[in-house]
């Protein structure tokens, strides 16, 4: 049977990419050796690491901008701490839309003052706050883009000369943005670009070295940068999987093809939850995600049946964060339109049924 994979991470690969990657372990490009056995410091991984940076500055528009992009270890949760190491001098500003802002400012404030700006969590994070004032004396300011959880989605980031750091773990690559805006970015590949292991940093390298505090070696992004990601051994297989996603994405016509796809998939399920008396949607419209649409079920009755139908159809990973209950489909750029349709018209099913 198909399996239809709405899982929230790790995330649905393309199939081609799956094909190429399992290749790759039994003998990487006719070398007589596999992927995950060569040395990183051999000419073969260097070239992989070398696409796979060059990759991600092109498909974000920041070839020549004085960016450097990394693949380090430790996902998103290990950024928490990393960015605030080297970047939060003073005061650092954090918007506070769910789980993963709040572990980031955990971590920030083992090492400075941080200013909580903005927060929906009197509402359990169903929205996107808007309308607040950035402090202009702040080292920085960190936004999530993308909270996988709830199901929430910054659609205008905020005007400001204050450095912007942004967590994209759940919809890097997933839709157009200025992305010259941020000074840095980081995503754990997991959610949308590759396997877990692998953590995408994406920084702008003059807004380094101005922390008064000595950095562990590990922790500091411009050792990483000036060791061009080997400052120890990298991620060798979630590196080259992630590699493969990109040029994948690129191949498919970059961030533009894949951002209108994905408003199709994102239109076609909202739609239904909409007219679909059976379903209420739990983010607030205007901040929907296009990755995770979170849902729940008017009717406790109807549960046991909707879970049964979606076991039958092959439909997998779309039970709901503990946090917030109901469903959640995660709908990343790997997922095809068919497996949306299979699912909404579950939906409309139970409706009859209801």
């Amino acid at each position: 049977m198909k399996k239809h994979n709405f899982s929230a991470g790790p995330c649905i690969l393309p199939k081609e990419v799956m094909q190429k990657a399992s290749d790759a372990v039994l003998e990487l490009d006719g070398i007589g050796l596999s992927l995950i056995e060569i040395s990183h410091r051999s000419k073969e991984f260097v070239d992989i690491m070398d696409k796979a940076r060059s990759l991600a500055l092109e498909l974000m528009g920041l070839e020549g901008k004085g960016y450097q992009a990394l693949f380090l270890h430790g996902g998103a949760s290990l950024q928490f701490l990393m960015t605030a190491y080297n970047l939060l001098d003073k005061k650092a500003g954090y918007v506070n839309t769910g789980t993963w802002s709040q572990k980031a400012i955990k971590e920030a404030r083992l090492l400075g003052d941080v200013v909580e700006v903005a927060s929906s969590q009197e509402q359990n994070f169903n929205y996107i706050p808007k309308g607040y004032s950035v402090p202009s004396d702040l080292d920085y300011l960190h936004l999530t883009s993308n909270n996988t959880i709830f199901g929430t989605q910054i659609k205008e980031f905020p005007e400001t000369n204050v450095p912007l750091v942004c967590d994209m773990s759940s919809d890097i690559f997933s839709r157009q943005l200025d992305f010259s805006k941020f000074d840095l970015i980081y995503a754990g590949a997991q959610k949308n670009m590759g396997p877990a292991g692998a953590t995408l940093v994406v920084v702008k390298e003059d807004i380094l070295g101005k922390v008064s505090r000595k950095i562990p070696s590990m922790l500091d992004y411009s050792i990483h940068v000036k060791q061009e990601s080997m400052f120890n051994t990298p991620p060798v297989f979630a590196v080259y999987v992630s590699m493969l996603t990109m040029q994948w994405l690129k191949d498919l016509g970059g961030i533009a093809a894949i951002e209108e796809i994905n408003e199709r998939k994102a239109n076609l399920i909202y739609s239904e939850i909409e007219l679909n008396p059976v379903f209420s949607g739990y983010a607030a419209k205007e901040d929907r995600s296009l990755m995770n649409a979170t849902f729940n079920i008017t009717d406790d009755a109807l549960k046991d049946t909707f879970d049964t139908m979606c076991k039958d159809a092959g439909i997998s990973g779309i039970n709901g964060h503990r946090s917030v209950g109901g469903y959640r489909a995660s709908m990343y750029n790997a997922l095809p339109m068919e497996s949306v349709g299979v699912l909404v018209d579950i939906m409309s099913e139970l409706e009859k049924k209801g």
